[in-house]
This record gives structure tokens, sequence and C-alpha cells, in this order.
């Protein structure tokens, strides 16, 4: 990525970015690389330190569905660097489960982690912003198109990405920037074992008209612009994945099949 520190001066939060190397760590680097000081954030404390270190910038501990929490996160970053001017929420859980299998529980988790926490993210990020900023969302290429069992992902994925529309909305006066960015199967640590099966990944490569898979850098890149003074768009879901949406995910049927096709013809 360009080196330009087209960050510099602004303070980032990224929350969801307590796993090793997982997409919201590799956001934070990228934030880190153009210039911003970067909180990161999320429930594993010794993983938080490790990034916080790595690119100069300081942790906190965070449960998205807590709202004290929340409220803490921002109020400390405000302390200690006086403001906030970017907000990303990296965080998720990928359930993957058939509909009529999915239990109220599930529900609830999935609701929790991925609407009403996101939803009170928002209301932290505006309350912080009185001078404007850029608060950015990360969605799913899913909750434009379909994939089989995956109907409490998308469902949440889609609302909350309607709700960052009503915070461009209302808040552009105050010169907030709210957008969502919408990855497909991303090449991370979450989708390592996936990987892993011969001919899985195959299998969507070919819904990709750029011919791969995407990858977290892919994303952070996006973010970064997304974050810039250059970017003049709001209210947006980017999608940041290689054309994905313009085809589909494959069903479970042509998954199956590709990764039987890659059992019986393994690599010589």
């Amino acid at each position: 990525m360009s080196t330009d520190a087209v960050l510099k001066g602004k303070v980032a939060i990224v929350l969801g970015a307590a796993g090793r190397e997982n997409m919201g760590q590799v956001i934070a680097r990228y934030m880190a690389d153009a210039g911003a000081k970067v909180v990161v954030a999320g429930r594993h404390a010794d993983e938080l330190e490790r990034i916080a270190g790595s690119i100069g910038g300081s942790s906190a501990i965070c449960d998205i569905t807590d709202g004290q929490q929340l409220a803490a996160l921002f109020d400390t970053t405000i302390r200690h660097y006086g403001k906030v001017d970017i907000a990303i929420n990296a965080t998720g859980w990928g359930l993957l489960k058939p509909f009529l299998e999915t239990t109220e529980e599930e529900l609830e988790r999935m609701q929790d982690l991925q609407f009403k926490g996101p939803f009170m993210f928002l209301q932290q990020a505006v309350k912080s912003m009185p001078s404007g900023g850029s608060i950015i969302q990360l969605s799913s290429a899913t909750a434009s198109i379909m994939f089989e069992n995956h109907a409490a992902y998308m469902g949440t994925k889609a609302g909350i990405d309607h709700v960052v529309r009503c915070v461009a909305n209302e808040y552009g006066v105050q010169g907030i920037r709210a957008n969502s960015i919408s990855p497909g199967l991303t090449d991370t640590p979450m989708t390592a074992q996936a990987k892993a099966v011969p001919g899985l990944f195959d299998a969507f490569v070919k819904g990709y008209p750029l011919g791969r898979i995407g990858t977290s850098e892919d994303i952070a890149a996006a973010a970064v612009w997304l974050a810039s003074d250059a970017c003049f768009m709001t209210g947006q879901n980017l999608q940041v994945n290689g054309g994905l949406t313009l085809r589909a995910n494959p069903m479970q049927a042509d998954i199956n099949a590709a990764v039987e096709q890659a059992a019986q013809n393994p690599p010589q």
C-alpha cells in the first residue's frame, strides 16, 4: 500500500481487533501506516496489547454487546487523544446453520453481536464526533446476495447496513460520513479451516470476476480511503469483493461437488 500519511493527525478506533491477524488487526495496521493514532479494542487483552504495541497505538477492552463498555471506549479515547475522527466496527460471528435449525439463543446472540451492538457503536461514534468524522461498518456481500445456511448472519448485516444509511442521512450536516464495506469470502484466520478443505475455495473463485478470493489487505486499503478526507461518499455500501455481487456465491451442492472432485483428483 502507499506510505502516504493520508490520515496524519487523525485518531481511529478499530473494534474487533483482538484476533491475531484478523481483519480488524490488518485494518488497524493500515490505519497506523497511513498516519493515524489507533486504539484497538476487543475482548482479549493480551492480543490487543500485542497489536497496539506493534503499531504504536493503544488498546482497550470492549465487548460490543455492552453499552457501558462502548461508552467507556469512546470516552477514554477522547480523554487520551482529545478526539475521535474514525470509528470502525469489524466485529462479527459467521454462524452457518440451516434456517429451521437456528435456535432462539443463536438468534439473540447474532442480534446482539451484529445489530444491537453495532447500533450502539454507531450511537457512541456520532456522540463523539461533534466536528465530523468517518464511521465504517464491516458488512458482507451476503447482505445483498444469497448464501445457504446463513440467514441470521445475512439478515443482521443487511439490517445494520440500513442503519448506517440512516446515520449518514441524519448526521451528514454534522460532517459525519457513514459507510459500510462488504467483503466476500476472504482469506483470513477465521476461514483457514475452510481453506484447508481441498476444492472449497475453488468453488467460490468462479463467482469472482477478478479471479481470486479477497484478502484483509483489500478491505483495509478501502477502509483507509473511506477514512480519508479525500472520500466524498456517505451512506454507501462499498462492495470490496472482486465483483462477487455481479454474480453469486456457489450453492451448497456446487461446493459439495467441488470438494468431492478435489478429493478424487488430489494434486500430484
